[in-house]
């Protein structure tokens, strides 16, 4: 029924919302670190998954996990340590087109590498579809679920409970007073870098998995659907990444779920809508839902 099939796509919407959070929060953690809007996040996320389909026809999933947020990992400490390091302090505009400059290079190589195949992740969970309280899920949605809230609540007890999460938010609040007081920014830095591209390979599993058809270079598109999330819930916020996550989320699969009932609103409107309501959210709060005053203007 009606009822069912909505609360179908809700849940769709929760799941892919929580996987939208899981790169949202990437975005947010460079950027009170090192005040950096990193463009080249869509290919990072890309870069994780292409290495895990392309090791899992040789090892276990598991260790093809295990090295695809790894390279990410290793990949965004590279961009860090060999690129964005060196032009710490330049002007943010020249920062962020540098970003978008190292997302085209990666993803110009990523895709060619891909070439015209679909690479298969080879997750346990494959294409099978669930029926929890009577909806019909994918598996992978369900799973996602319950990994990137988990990954998420580790990452907020990391930042509350440990001297790394003391010395980013130190970091963010007065660099330059953090750094005369001990903390290495530098380290800072590249420890937010790292963990962005942890989280963005472990999102671009579920965003290879089932309904998609595997991975193809329209994942690193996909990932973008992120950029509104973050900027809905507010530049410097953690709990506006997944709040703003979850919003787009749940408002992309409904309107996909109804849109033969909004074709008057033209086709392909699921895949516009987290820019509407980006763009609707900035329009009554200019810092996002949960962002500090002025932190930045793009």
């Amino acid at each position: 029924g009606g009822v069912k099939y909505f609360a179908t796509l809700l849940v769709n919407g929760i799941s892919i919302g929580s996987v939208y959070a899981l790169i949202a929060v990437g975005f947010v953690v460079v950027f009170k670190a090192t005040r950096t809007l990193n463009f080249a996040h869509g290919s990072v996320v890309l870069l994780g998954v292409v290495v895990i389909a392309r090791l899992n026809a040789h090892v276990s999933f598991w260790v093809a996990l295990g090295a695809g947020v790894a390279a990410a990992a290793l990949g965004t400490g590279l961009i860090y340590y060999l690129v964005m390091r060196r032009v710490e302090g330049s002007d943010e505009g020249t920062l962020e087109i540098l970003t978008i400059g190292i997302d085209i290079l990666l993803l110009t190589e990523l895709t060619r590498q891909i070439g015209n195949q679909i690479l298969a992740t080879g997750a346990p969970w494959g294409a099978t579809i669930v029926h929890p309280l009577g909806l019909r899920l994918p598996l992978g949605r369900v799973v996602a679920i319950i990994v990137a809230p988990l990954l998420l609540a580790t990452l907020a007890w990391l930042f509350e409970r440990t001297d790394w999460g003391l010395a980013m938010r130190a970091a963010a609040a007065d660099g330059e007073t953090a750094s005369l007081m001990g903390v290495r920014l530098q380290s800072v830095g590249l420890t937010a870098w790292v963990t962005a591209g942890v989280l963005a390979a472990v999102a671009g599993l579920f965003l290879a998995s089932f309904p998609a058809a595997g991975v193809t270079p329209a994942i690193a598109l996909s990932a973008l659907a992120a950029i509104p999330a973050w900027v809905v819930g507010g530049f410097d916020s953690i709990p506006g990444a997944i709040f703003g996550g979850l919003l787009i989320g749940i408002a992309s699969s409904i309107t996909a779920g109804y849109q033969s009932d909004l074709t008057f609103l033209g086709r392909g409107l699921g895949s516009v809508t987290p820019w509407i309501v980006m763009v609707l959210v900035l329009l009554v709060r200019p810092d996002g839902l949960f962002g500090s005053r002025g932190t930045h203007r793009v």
